[in-house]
């Protein structure tokens, strides 16, 4: 990002909102340059309007700004600290079987989240769905009929950074993707071992299951 706006969303994270004014006075700028440079942050979607201040004597309000809830992906997260912590103590709290009934649980949970089958639905529409439903969280997921068989490719690991110390978080992702595609799905390759992406396979004469 470019340094005095990056500048800018600092303030704003610590100050909480600010008007033109006080952002020029921190920022040793003028208020028109200020305001073209909050312009480009409010086309991004980081900064937003929030109100106006009033002043006590005479003169016109004015405009406060804040930063959005996109913003935060500007600043650092720890949550892949905080959930290998979570599941270093799980494992110390319970035994492998109760650890993957756990992680299965949630697979089939957010497997419900994704769109139903429909009665007679393709092959191909139902990956269609899957891996648009996979990429909204974080997956960037496409498939391919390759060599007589379908191929579905996770290539981005939403773990990435917890999955190298917890690989039970794969077994969990396998169970999703079984709950999502109908068929036997067996995977084929892991970015936990190096490869780009993962793929599961899907075997054509197998892929139509309940619902299909």
């Amino acid at each position: 990002m470019q340094p005095v706006r990056r500048r800018i969303t600092e303030i704003l994270k610590e100050e909480g909102a600010a008007t033109v004014a006080e952002l020029a006075e921190q920022l040793g700028m003028a208020q028109v340059s200020v305001r073209h440079h909050l312009d480009i942050l409010v086309g991004e979607d980081l900064v937003e309007s929030t109100g106006v201040r009033r002043h006590n004597g005479a003169g016109r309000p004015s405009q406060m700004y804040a930063l959005t809830a996109d913003a935060a992906k500007l600043f650092p997260q720890r949550y892949d600290v905080l959930a290998s912590g979570i599941l270093a103590e799980m494992k110390n709290l319970l035994s492998a079987q109760e650890l993957r009934g756990l992680l299965v649980r949630l697979a089939e949970r957010t497997s419900r989240e994704a769109p139903t089958p429909l009665p007679g639905q393709s092959v191909e529409d139902r990956l269609e769905e899957v891996t648009a439903f996979l990429s909204e969280r974080g997956y960037s997921a496409r498939w391919e009929l390759r060599d007589g068989h379908y191929e579905l490719y996770a290539c981005n690991c939403p773990y990435t950074g917890v999955a190298d110390d917890h690989p039970e978080l794969c077994a969990m992702d396998q169970t999703m993707i079984q709950r999502l595609v109908p068929g036997a799905i067996r995977l084929a390759s892991r970015v936990l071992d190096g490869s780009s992406h993962c793929t599961y396979i899907i075997e054509q004469d197998r892929a139509n299951g309940p619902g299909a």
